[in-house]
């Protein structure tokens, strides 16, 4: 395990509420009422993609320019909601200073926007991140793999040298995808088990052995089994 790789939302800080915020407000525009199922489809989901579910299920018209215009009213409310602070999901910041104090390399590996993103690490802390990836800043989003193998390439490692960390199945697939061995810690929605995939109910639970002893076993393919 040579760098560990960190999703966001859901995993280090529990923001995926903060979105819920901005969305429910978006369907009471409209008169109607966000249902959990839509909800689930949109957790993990790049800014495109979250508009492109939520636009299908209003039947509003797929409209680029509109389309547009309502992800970036949505990323500026819920940058105004970030500017509150963002609470830490448990023992995320335990295990980020743990990892840090190890100078095991780290990088952020977000669907989230750039500007958003910045404005997030001024809760979470810059220090923590060799390298963080947006996921504007690559060809596609989560659950393409392109954010985790241009962290890792910017890491100078190989994805499959890296644990990645995610809550979502979105990003779970992305990071599977890019070749990296995945610690899930559901928050929102259920993930599905893999042979390449490890969960845990939470990051109190784990330690930098434990990480390691994941990575091993999930690269001798000793993950979890659907039943």
């Amino acid at each position: 395990m040579r760098a560990v790789l960190w999703d966001m939302d859901g995993t280090l800080v529990d923001s995926e509420k903060l979105w819920d915020v901005a969305i429910n407000e978006l369907y009471a525009q409209y008169g109607r009422v966000l249902s959990p199922e839509v909800r689930d489809a949109t957790v993990g989901g790049s800014a495109d993609g979250v508009i492109r579910i939520v636009f299908d299920d209003l039947g509003l018209p797929p409209d680029p320019e509109r389309m547009a215009e309502t992800a970036d009213w949505m990323h500026d409310y819920v940058g105004e909601l970030f500017g509150t602070g963002l609470p830490w999901c448990a023992g995320a910041r335990e295990l980020l200073d743990a990892l840090l104090a190890a100078d095991i390399p780290m990088a952020l590996v977000t669907n989230t926007r750039r500007k958003l993103t910045e404005n997030a690490l001024n809760s979470i802390g810059r220090e923590y991140f060799s390298v963080t990836v947006c996921a504007d800043e690559v060809p596609e989003g989560k659950p393409a793999p392109d954010v985790y193998l241009r962290a890792a390439e910017l890491l100078g490692v190989s994805a499959a040298d890296c644990l990645a960390v995610e809550d979502s199945v979105t990003g779970a697939a992305a990071a599977e995808e890019a070749g990296c061995p995945v610690l899930v810690v559901p928050n929102e929605v259920t993930v599905p088990v893999t042979r390449r995939r490890h969960h845990v109910s939470s990051l109190s639970e784990v330690s930098i052995p434990a990480l390691r002893q994941i990575y091993a076993d999930l690269q001798l393919g000793l993950g979890e089994r659907s039943a």
